[in-house]
C-alpha cells in the first residue's frame, strides 16, 4: 500500500513534468528561468518548494525531538525569515534587473574574478544542499522498503533529473504545486490525528513557549539563532531562490510569491515539530530511524502515511531538481562561460551545456550524500557558508556606492578562512558531531558551536567596509544594470545585449 501510494505520486509528478517540458522550445531561458513570464503563484509555490524540503521537514522532526522545538523550528523559520526578507527588500530590484543566473550579479556590479569566486562558493553549498534531500530520500526507501540506502540514495536523484532535464524551471514550478500541496495536506492531517488520538502534550521545556532555548545558551540558545541567522539572511544569496525570483513576470509578482512562499513554508513545517514533541510521550528512547518514520510507521493510519510520504518524497524532489538545475547553469554559465544564443535553425549552446552538466553535477551529490548521512545539518552548513562569504557583497553591494571590487574580494577570502578555520576546530556543528572534518585540539570545546557563525560574518562584513574605505572606489555597476534595463525595454534586445551595454557602462565608468 505504502509503496503503490509513493509509486502512484511520482508517476504524476514526472508525468506532468514531462508534458510541461514542450513549453521550453529549445530556450535556454525558458529552461532556466521560466521565460521570466510566471505568474506570483506559480513562482510561490516553485519558492516553497524549495523551501520546504526533507531538511526542513526531516530534519526539523529529527532536531526537535532531540534537542526542543526550536532546536527544529529554526530551520523552517529561518527559511520564511529569508524568503520575508527576500520579498521586502530584493525582490523587485533582482528581478528588474533581468539576469539568468545569480552569480551574473557579482560579475556586473565587481567583475569577472568576483563571479568566479561567488560561482565556486555557491556550486559546492548547493551540492551539499541536494546531498541533504537525498539523504532523506535514501533513509526513506531504506527505512520503508528495505531497500540499500545507496541505493535509494540514487534513485531520488535519478527521478527528480529525469523530468527537470527535460522540462527546467518551468517542470520544477508546476510540478512543486503538486508536491506542496500532498505535503501541506498530510502535515495538516497529521497534525489534527494527533490532537484528536493523543493530544498535542508537549513536556515542559520543550515546546515553543520554553524561550530559554533562544536566552540559555545551555539550551543551545546560541545554537538556533546561529541556525536562524544563517539561513535567515544566509540564504538570501540562494540560487535557486533567485533562479525562481527571476522567472516571475513582473517585479510585484516576485515579491507577492516570496510571502506566499514564506507562509506557506511556516504552515507545512512548523506542525510536524508539535506532533513530534507530543509524540514523546508514547514513542520509545531507543528509535530504529528517523523520528517521523517511526510515528508513520508504527502508529499513524495507512492513508495518512502514504500521503505524508508522498508529500516528504515530493519535497525532497523538488528542491533536489531546483537546486542541480541552478548549480548546473552556474558551472555552465558563470563558470564556463557559455552564454544563451536563441536565433531560428540554432541549437542554444546554454541550454544543451546545461542539461550535461546535470549529470557531474548530481553524480557529486549523491556521493556526498553517501559519505554524509545528515539531514537539517547539511543545510544549515551551506547557507553558513554563504552568509560568512557573500551576503555582505551582494547587500552592500546593492545599496553601499562606495563598495569596491578588491573589498568583495578580501571580504570573501576572509569570511571563508575564518569560517572554514573554526568549522575544523570545533567538535561539533550546529549541536551534532562534526564527522566531516574535524582537527582534535584543546582550544575549542564544544560549547563555542554557534559562534563561528556570527564571528565569520562580522570579519567578512568589517573586512568588506575596511577595504571599501582604502581603495578607490567602485563603479555604480548596479545602476548601470538598470540603465541597460531601461534601453532594452526600449529597443526589445536579447538578453545578452542587456548583459554588455552593462559591462560596457560600468567600463567606460571605471577610473583608469
Amino acid at each position: 500500500m505504502i509503496l503503490l501510494g509513493v509509486a502512484i505520486s511520482i508517476a504524476v509528478v514526472v508525468a506532468v513534468g514531462f508534458y510541461v517540458s514542450k513549453r521550453i522550445e529549445g530556450d535556454s531561458s525558458n529552461f532556466l528561468v521560466g521565460g521570466r513570464m510566471l505568474p506570483f503563484w506559480l513562482v510561490g509555490g516553485a519558492l516553497m518548494g524549495a523551501a520546504v524540503d526533507t531538511n526542513a521537514t526531516l530534519g526539523n522532526t529529527d532536531l526537535a525531538f532531540e534537542f526542543g522545538f526550536w532546536a527544529g523550528a529554526a530551520l523552517p523559520l529561518g527559511l520564511a525569515l529569508c524568503l520575508t526578507i527576500t520579498g521586502v527588500f530584493f525582490a523587485k530590484p533582482m528581478n528588474r534587473m533581468g539576469l539568468t543566473s545569480f552569480p551574473d550579479y557579482y560579475r556586473l556590479r565587481f567583475g569577472r574574478s568576483v563571479e568566479v569566486g561567488a560561482s565556486l562558493l555557491l556550486a559546492v553549498a548547493f551540492c551539499m544542499l541536494v546531498a541533504g534531500n537525498l539523504v532523506a530520500g535514501g533513509f526513506l526507501f531504506n527505512y520503508f522498503l528495505g531497500m540499500p540506502y545507496w541505493l535509494g540514495v540514487v534513485l531520488i536523484a535519478a527521478i527528480a533529473v529525469a523530468y527537470t532535464g527535460t522540462g527546467g524551471l518551468i517542470a520544477d514550478a508546476y510540478t512543486a504545486i503538486i508536491q506542496m500541496s500532498l505535503i501541506l495536506i498530510g502535515a495538516v492531517g497529521l497534525f489534527i490525528w494527533m490532537s484528536s488520538t493523543h493530544g498535542i502534550n508537549i513536556a515542559e521545556g520543550t515546546g515553543p513557549f520554553a524561550l530559554g532555548q533562544l536566552s540559555d545558551p545551555a539550551q543551545g540558545a546560541v545554537i538556533n539563532w546561529a541556525t536562524l541567522i544563517a539561513l535567515g539572511i544566509g540564504d538570501i544569496v540562494a540560487i535557486d531562490f533567485m533562479a525562481r525570483v527571476f522567472s516571475a513576470k513582473s517585479p510585484e509578482a516576485a515579491r507577492k510569491a516570496c510571502f506566499t512562499a514564506a507562509a506557506g513554508t511556516v504552515t507545512i513545517c512548523v506542525p510536524f515539530g508539535l506532533v513530534v514533541l507530543a509524540a514523546h510521550s508514547f514513542l520509545p528512547e531507543e528509535l530504529d530511524g528517523p523520528v517521523l518514520f517511526v510515528l508513520l510507521d508504527q502508529y499513524a493510519p495507512v492513508g495518512l502515511t502514504v500521503l505524508v510520504l508522498c508529500g516528504l518524497v515530493g519535497a525532497s524532489m523538488s528542491t533536489a531538481n531546483g537546486a542541480i538545475l541552478a548549480i548546473s547553469n552556474v558551472c555552465v554559465r558563470n563558470l564556463g562561460g557559455v552564454r544563451r544564443v536563441h536565433e531560428p535553425g540554432k541549437r542554444d549552446p546554454l541550454l544543451r551545456a546545461t542539461r550535461i552538466a546535470m549529470v557531474p553535477m548530481t553524480l557529486f551529490s549523491i556521493v556526498f550524500a553517501i559519505y554524509v548521512q545528515q539531514t537539517g545539518i547539511l543545510l544549515t552548513l551551506a547557507f553558513d557558508l554563504m552568509l560568512a562569504c557573500l551576503v555582505v557583497p551582494f547587500i552592500l553591494g546593492l545599496v553601499w556606492r562606495r563598495g569596491t571590487t578588491t573589498a568583495a574580494v578580501a571580504s570573501i577570502a576572509v569570511g571563508f578562512v575564518v569560517r572554514i578555520g573554526l568549522f575544523v576546530m570545533t567538535p561539533t556543528m550546529f549541536g551534532v558531531e562534526n564527522t566531516i572534518l574535524y582537527i582534535p585540539n584543546n582550544l575549542v570545546s564544544a560549547s563555542f558551536d554557534g559562534w563561528p557563525t556570527f564571528i565569520a560574518f562580522a570579519a567578512g562584513l568589517l573586512t568588506y567596509i575596511a577595504v571599501s574605505l582604502m581603495t578607490p572606489p567602485a563603479t555604480l555597476r548596479g545602476l548601470d544594470i538598470q540603465v541597460a534595463q531601461d534601453v532594452d525595454d526600449a529597443l526589445d534586445t536579447t538578453q545578452e545585449e542587456i548583459e554588455n551595454k552593462a559591462s560596457a557602462l560600468a567600463g567606460a565608468a571605471t577610473p583608469g
